[in-house]
């Protein structure tokens, strides 16, 4: 192990990591809050200025895991399709089988442009999280509770919002609802063999109903699905927690782009469609575990040096607030002052090594993965 690699697995600078975050993110959610007067007087305009500030912060979790971890996504896709990317609104099929995937889209997004434009459908139990939830809020997800009933009215009304956004966007999507485990795909396949639908090896059955809407709200908005297969090289098993360690993931995402005027209107065929396009997505997962890559040619797609800057930004200005603060506190003579800033600092320590282990031990009971949790 370099030097390099030593100090970013050092708890300091996970805590430094999670302290820039966390502190950049509360005040986004303060400058996003100071747009509410904008709305109603120039909504387009408080829409822009809001993907920015999205950006922001989302930017920062891209830049962790490209430039601090050092793990960079590979992209399979026609280089045809590849022409449209960035150029038009299209909702976004990806896997929801490992910790970081959610990060390998986000990443996906960047290297188009449209990161800070991007949607995704979220728990509803989220918007009310500061932070991520409440930047989500601002930038108009669309939030579910994965009641039907209760979600459809809300459902309809956040896709047909989208349908004057002033930004390209794309709407991703996780189709099977929750992430791959062994218990939740034998019961998938259970209910695969009571509906006569083939079985899936890799994925869970994708939940068609939101898809159907999804489509048919956003026709003629969006122009195309872009399916997307995430898998890691060697059988990697990533982690957030290892990213934030620094260790290096090896992801190979499949594209294909498919017209949304090949996805059938009706909601039984549009459903059946679905199905066997996850029966396409279970060969591709076979086929790379077979053979360590997708089909189709690699297509290069730099990383963007602002998710960088703008990390190193925030980074560089909230610790040398916190520096000077420290001072202060240190040379103001006040013992209480001094012992309360301290009590201060290990607490948040303490936090931050309690958030990373139940991390690790949600890893453990979705992969029954031993944690060991001795350190």
């Amino acid at each position: 192990m370099g030097l390099v690699q030593w100090l970013k697995s050092q708890f300091l600078c996970q805590l430094i990591i999670c302290y820039g975050f966390l502190v950049s993110g509360l005040l986004i959610n303060l400058l996003q809050i100071c747009t509410l007067p904008l709305w109603p007087i120039n909504k387009q305009l408080a829409r822009k200025i809001n993907c920015k500030l999205g950006y922001s912060l989302t930017s920062q979790s891209v830049a962790i895991l490209e430039w601090w971890s050092g793990t960079e996504v590979t992209l399979y896709t026609d280089p045809e399709s590849c022409r449209h990317y960035g150029k038009e609104n299209a909702i976004v099929i990806l896997n929801h089988n490992f910790e970081i995937d959610f990060l390998c889209g986000w990443s996906f997004c960047d290297r188009f442009g449209l990161l800070g434009s991007s949607k995704c459908l979220a728990k509803k139990e989220l918007s009310y999280m500061p932070i991520i939830g409440w930047m989500w809020y601002f930038l108009e997800m669309v939030f579910i509770k994965r009641k039907w009933e209760e979600d459809e009215t809300c459902f309809v009304q956040s896709l047909q919002n989208l349908r004057d956004y002033p930004e390209k966007f794309w709407f991703l999507i996780q189709c099977e609802g929750t992430r791959f485990t062994a218990e939740k795909h034998r019961i998938s396949m259970e209910v695969a063999e009571k509906k006569g639908l083939p079985k899936l090896k890799h994925h869970i059955l994708p939940r068609t109903k939101g898809f159907w809407v999804a489509v048919q709200k956003l026709r003629g908005t969006v122009a195309a699905v872009y399916c997307c297969t995430l898998n890691f090289r060697n059988g990697e098993t990533p982690t957030l927690r290892g990213v934030i360690s620094g260790t290096t993931y090896h992801p190979d995402i499949y594209i294909r782009r498919i017209p949304l005027g090949s996805v059938p209107e009706d909601e039984t065929e549009c459903s059946a469609w679905l199905h066997k396009l996850y029966q396409e997505k279970d060969k591709f997962q076979e086929d790379y575990i077979q053979t360590g890559r997708f089909p189709g040619p690699i297509v290069t797609a730099p990383r963007s040096p602002w998710t960088l800057i703008n990390w190193l930004v925030w980074t560089s200005l909230l610790l040398y607030t916190l520096c000077l603060v420290l001072f202060q506190v240190v040379t103001s003579g006040s013992i209480l002052t001094t012992l309360a800033t301290v009590f201060l600092c290990f607490a948040v320590s303490f936090g931050v090594r309690r958030m990373i282990g139940e991390t690790e031990i949600r890893k453990s009971s979705r992969y029954g993965v031993p944690v060991n949790n001795n350190n």
